[in-house]
């Protein structure tokens, strides 16, 4: 039965996978709302429940010192149940890419070979270098992580991204846009994190930086159990899209009160949903765009990178080399050990 629905999704067109692949992360998104712990919401039945991060609490009464986001932002207005922000993920809040992050993790813990780890570390690297997205490498990652957790329990993978995000997102996020996620927060609106990542990933993430919640890529599993198949496809390109559109339909949000944040060309479907688009660390097409659409730019990026799309060919074969020298290392290691 598996095998026949699988065969069945290949048979749909691109935007019929990317609608289902919407859908369903959107479902899951307002599933994780309704499970966790906290007041009823306060709002009128016409306007969307009160905002609040991924532990349960209200979003403005988040504690802590509040990050300064950069000049020239719009100012969110002060509790407006019917706005939120959405932000991808890879180049836009973390340094480099998730999914390379999960393939390190996962070799540390036996998952993967040296020869993934290898092909990752390049995929990292053309990534930084060119500061956008391969589709031939997003699907690469896609199969090879279909292919480690088809038949495995969802509770095993959940457990290690948890370990794997508890350990390294700390030290990658771009500090301004943690900031412009806490503009956001601060003024009680939802926050979402919007990734091609696996839900999984995306949750863990969202929650470490105080986030609403997530709309993430989601794996088709049954009787707790990974089959190795998708829900639609990767939530990437118009699927992103097609996710906020459903999450904002059912949260009952305008999207012309909505912001959302990227670096990639592929998110221009997202971005265009929204009334107040900002365009973060972007790669060559989408500062093209935004620049003939009057986008906000803002990029993070150190020294000549804000004026120059991607890494120095040096610094990227560094990374390269980098990525590959600790994966022989930790091999060593584990043969020691």
């Amino acid at each position: 039965m598996a095998v026949l629905r699988r065969l069945t999704q290949s048979r749909r067109s691109t935007s019929e996978r990317s609608a289902l692949a919407g859908e369903a992360a959107a479902e899951a998104a307002e599933a994780a709302l309704r499970a966790e712990p906290g007041p009823a919401p306060t709002a009128p039945a016409t306007d969307a429940p009160t905002p609040r991060d991924a532990d349960g609490a209200p979003a403005a009464a988040r504690p802590g010192k509040t990050p300064k986001a950069p000049a020239e932002n719009h100012t969110p207005d002060p509790d407006d149940p019917r706005a939120a922000a959405f932000f991808d993920c890879d180049n836009t809040i973390l340094r480099g890419a998730a999914i390379f992050y999960l393939g390190v993790g996962l070799y540390r813990r036996g998952f993967l070979t040296r020869r993934d780890i290898a092909r990752f570390a390049w995929q990292q690297a053309w990534f930084r270098l060119h500061g956008a997205e391969d589709p031939d490498h997003i699907s690469d990652a896609r199969n090879t992580a279909l292919g480690i957790v088809a038949g495995k329990p969802t509770a095993d993978l959940e457990a290690i991204c948890e370990e794997i995000f508890e350990e390294v997102v700390a030290d990658k996020i771009w500090p301004g846009t943690r900031a412009l996620v806490q503009m956001h927060l601060d003024a009680g609106q939802r926050v979402w994190l919007v990734t091609a990542a696996p839900l999984e990933v995306a949750r863990i993430i969202a929650r470490r930086l105080g986030m609403t919640g997530a709309l993430g890529t989601v794996a088709e599993a049954r009787d707790g159990r990974y089959t190795g198949g998708l829900v639609g496809d990767l939530l990437h390109g118009p699927a992103k899209a097609a996710a906020v559109r459903a999450l904002a339909r059912r949260e009952r949000l305008d999207l012309d009160r909505c912001a959302a944040y990227s670096d990639s060309a592929n998110d221009i479907p997202m971005l265009s949903l929204v009334g107040h688009p900002y365009v973060v660390n972007p790669d060559g097409a989408l500062r093209r765009h935004a620049r003939a659409q009057g986008w906000r730019v803002r990029d993070f990026r150190t020294g000549r990178k804000a004026a120059r799309v991607g890494l120095p060919a040096a610094a990227a074969a560094g990374v390269l080399a980098g990525g590959a020298a600790a994966a022989v290392a930790l091999h060593r290691r584990r043969r020691r050990a």
